[in-house]
């Protein structure tokens, strides 16, 4: 018997794939960023697939969202670091 449901990287390339003609429509930093976030939803695949959310883009997006709030707390760290740098002299 052959799977009834797609694996959850074939629903990551379908979403991917649904999202084209937008993409086409952005400029091309923008299409790079936009790229970027689908990597970074990959790399939560495994979680995504525990979820198993009937709506897979809903994970897929909170994917993306958890790894830009990873990036602004470490450049919030960052900034606080170099301004206490300053702030010493």
């Amino acid at each position: 018997m052959g799977r009834t449901l797609p694996s959850i990287t074939q629903s990551l390339n379908e979403e991917q794939a649904a999202y084209n003609r937008f993409r086409r429509a952005l400029r091309r930093s923008d299409q790079l960023a936009l790229d970027e976030l689908f990597v970074a939803a990959r790399q939560h695949l495994a979680a995504a697939a525990y979820s198993a959310n009937l709506l897979p883009m809903e994970t897929f997006l909170l994917a993306m969202l958890l790894e830009e709030h990873k990036e602004t707390v470490r450049l919030r760290a960052e900034v606080e670091r170099l301004q206490s740098r300053v702030e010493d002299g």
